[in-house]
């Protein structure tokens, strides 16, 4: 999770990604910083993020994203 908030506060490190649960809801994540989560995911936890699973439910707090990152890593 810690490496997940690292990746995620790079982006926008005036967040408080730990606690905030409406990131794409408030629009603090574009399509742009989608982009860029999805390929971040992918080359620090090894797994490959489909189309299905980018919907705002899987972005809008780090605990989502952390959780959809654990639910891809077991298949």
């Amino acid at each position: 999770m810690e490496e997940l908030l690292d990746i995620l506060k790079e982006l926008h490190p005036d967040v408080d990604f730990e606690h905030c649960t409406t990131l794409i809801d408030d629009k603090i994540l574009d399509s742009i910083d989608i982009v860029s989560l999805v390929a971040e995911i992918n080359d620090a936890f090894d797994v490959a993020v489909p189309a299905e699973e980018i919907v705002p439910e899987n972005f809008n707090s780090a605990q989502a994203l952390w959780e959809m990152i654990q639910r891809l890593d077991e298949v």
